[in-house]
């Protein structure tokens, strides 16, 4: 067990830091990148972990420059994808899944830089959620929209229109697992785990609840401007505290 929140099914956390990150241009794992404070992206995740879920261990799928990333963490549980050259978050997010013992998972993206708030209100969830921000929709990111309900009913990069972005923190509650598993193994290599998401709401009928971030910062760092808006954001944070 990875952690627990009372009284309910143990929490697992899965990192995704497996890819390339040739867009950011360091040369090194995305994860691995330097923020401003002297902390990386990985040990700024770790840090809002280890103060919110009490996280003994967390299993962080690794592959380009894997040696590297368990050199910076030897405390994390590292779980090679061994296709990471040809493959995408889909393959990782079900590696990851297959590393865990029963219950609810977290994942994060290995390029997410957030405030502890946005990890806050996933864990207040009872079922499975994204973290979302209404207030902006960049053309590079994940967005999503709703259904008459409120659930989520599509994820994907080409959603248009959109009510705003999936910021890259999720939860999936342990009796939604086996679905979201079986749609990761249907997705093609190429594909994001979004598009398993998708599957799952439109062919199981999984509800998928958008959890409102937008207050708070949470930063995909892809580019060098990304970066630079996460450093800003950090440094407001600490003014502010």
């Amino acid at each position: 067990m990875v952690g627990a929140r009372a009284g309910d099914e143990p929490l697992n956390v899965v990192i995704l830091a497996a890819g390339l990150g040739s867009r950011l241009g360091t040369g090194a794992p995305k994860a691995l990148t330097r923020l401003r404070d002297g902390r990386t992206i990985l040990r700024q995740q770790l840090d809002i972990l280890a103060s919110r879920v009490l996280t003994a261990r967390v299993h962080v799928v690794v592959g380009f420059r894997a040696q590297d990333v368990v050199a910076a963490e030897p405390s994390v549980v590292a779980v090679p994808n061994p296709r990471f050259a040809t493959t995408n978050t889909a393959r990782s997010l079900a590696i990851g899944l297959d590393a865990c013992p029963p219950g609810d998972v977290l994942w994060l993206n290995g390029d997410v830089v957030c405030d502890p708030g946005v990890v806050d209100r996933l864990l207040a969830e009872r079922g499975t959620a994204i973290a979302v921000d209404t207030a902006a929709v960049g053309e590079e990111e994940v967005k999503y929209d709703l259904d008459a309900e409120g659930w989520v009913r599509r994820l994907s990069k080409q959603v248009a229109p959109a009510l705003g972005e999936a910021v890259g923190v999720n939860l999936v509650a342990a009796g939604d697992r086996d679905v979201l598993r079986r749609r990761l193994e249907q997705v093609a290599d190429g594909d994001y785990f979004e598009r398993a998401v998708e599957l799952a709401i439109d062919l199981d009928a999984l509800r998928v609840r958008p959890v409102d971030v937008s207050d708070l910062f949470a930063v995909e760092v892809d580019f060098p401007e990304d970066l630079a808006r996460a450093d800003a954001a950090l440094a407001a944070t600490l003014v502010e505290r």
